[in-house]
């Protein structure tokens, strides 16, 4: 016997991390957008003009569960590693880029700090690169997993850039979400 665990033993521990890591992805993604009041139904931001590019609304829900189910498969690939010369560096930066992410929706649709959310996904995006990086030297397979999400992130920042332009006026404005009705 020359192994230490044999491939039912790995690929038990790998499900074990896997049945951890995408939930915990998905469910703090799902939170941290309830929590900012994200999508077509915020006020604030359905009275932003909408650059050209801008997708149906509908996509976006389905788009960032696949990434972030994607996201979490990545991590698991890492985290089960056990051994690997920088899987610990890999996981903190997942955790920042991660961090970073779970930011985003509450500065920009909570908050209505369009410049700031600017800044951040930028940030998010090299924090992303970074991950990339790092996951690369662990597991290659997890490193390819955030390719999308860095794509997705990239378009997104495009988008948060055209917001900004189209939209100078609402950065940092407050909005109640009532509507003011004037008889004519």
């Amino acid at each position: 016997m020359s192994r230490l665990a044999s491939r039912g033993q790995l690929r038990a521990s790998f499900i074990r991390w896997a049945l951890l890591c995408i939930p915990a992805v998905v469910l703090l993604g799902l939170l941290s957008g309830a929590a900012s009041g994200n999508g077509a139904g915020n006020p604030w931001f359905a009275s932003l003009d909408k650059p050209a590019l801008y997708p149906p609304p509908i996509l976006f829900p389905i788009a960032w569960t696949v990434l972030y189910v994607l996201m979490g498969l990545a991590l698991a690939l890492v985290c089960n590693a056990w051994g690997a010369r920088g899987r610990t560096a890999a996981i903190f930066a997942f955790v920042v880029q991660f961090a970073l992410n779970l930011a985003w929706s509450p500065l920009f649709f909570a908050a209505h700090q369009i410049t700031a959310a600017l800044i951040l996904i930028v940030a998010m995006g090299i924090a992303i690169v970074a991950t990339i990086v790092l996951f690369w030297r662990v597991r290659r397979a997890a490193a390819v997993l955030l390719v999308p999400y860095l794509a997705w992130v990239c378009f997104a920042s495009v988008l948060n850039y055209q917001i900004l332009a189209l939209n100078p006026q609402a950065d940092g404005a407050s909005s109640s979400g009532a509507a003011q009705r004037i008889a004519i």
